[in-house]
């Protein structure tokens, strides 16, 4: 495992980290009135479009998926509508799941929806720029030892720690604290958010520290 592609995705997560502190930060000098809780859905929309469009950059620029194959342009853009379908259906899913998990079926629609949305950027989006519209590989790299890259590993790390994260932060939401914080759907979205945060820094060094029983084998 060559140092200098650990580094690569090091700064490449630590680039995603900040896009979020300066989605939660810029904002206030250009909105009056922004901030994460009072205006919580704002914050929603800005965080998640941050975060997508600079995971799209940085994958078209690393490009550490990158195939050995010419794909014409009509190829390029029927993956683009198939990942387009794709992150839709993954935020109707995960809508679906949280209301089952007993979030509001007919109140804070949007509310739950933007919460969905920002599941999905965390998670199916970053299946979607490193693997495509490729179900199959999907299940591989979110089975055991299906990782075949540092880039697969850390997208697995993240995953699973945001995921973790909104569960986490949904445990405060019924008690009778009457904290601002504890209403739908903040805590959990800030869970999600630190758990993102929490995996782009652990999965980089998890993978420095475990180089040498890390071994990725083509399948």
């Amino acid at each position: 495992m060559r140092e200098a592609e650990v580094r690569r995705l090091l700064a490449a997560n630590l680039l995603c980290a900040l896009a979020i502190v300066l989605a939660t930060l810029a904002p206030a000098f250009f909105l009056d009135g922004f901030s994460v809780l009072g205006t919580h859905l704002t914050w929603l929309c800005v965080c998640s479009v941050c975060v997508a469009t600079l995971n799209i950059i940085l994958h078209l620029v690393l490009k550490p998926n990158r195939s050995p194959k010419r794909r014409s342009f009509g190829h390029k853009i029927s993956r683009f509508l198939k990942c387009c379908i794709y992150f839709f259906m993954s935020c109707i899913l995960f809508h679906a799941i949280i209301v089952l998990y007993g979030a509001p079926l007919i109140e804070l629609v949007t509310e739950t929806f933007l919460f969905s949305v920002l599941l999905s950027t965390f998670t199916t989006l970053q299946c979607l720029c490193l693997l495509g519209p490729n179900i199959q590989a999907w299940i591989r790299v979110f089975s055991k030892n299906g990782a075949m890259s540092i880039w697969e590993s850390s997208l697995q790390i993240t995953s699973v720690c945001s995921i973790l994260g909104a569960w986490f932060g949904a445990f405060p939401i019924p008690l009778d604290w009457d904290r601002p914080w504890q209403v739908w759907p903040i805590s959990c979205s800030l869970g999600a958010t630190f758990g993102y945060m929490a995996g782009l820094i652990i999965a980089p060094l998890w993978i420095h520290w475990n180089r040498k029983q890390l071994t990725y084998k083509s399948r």
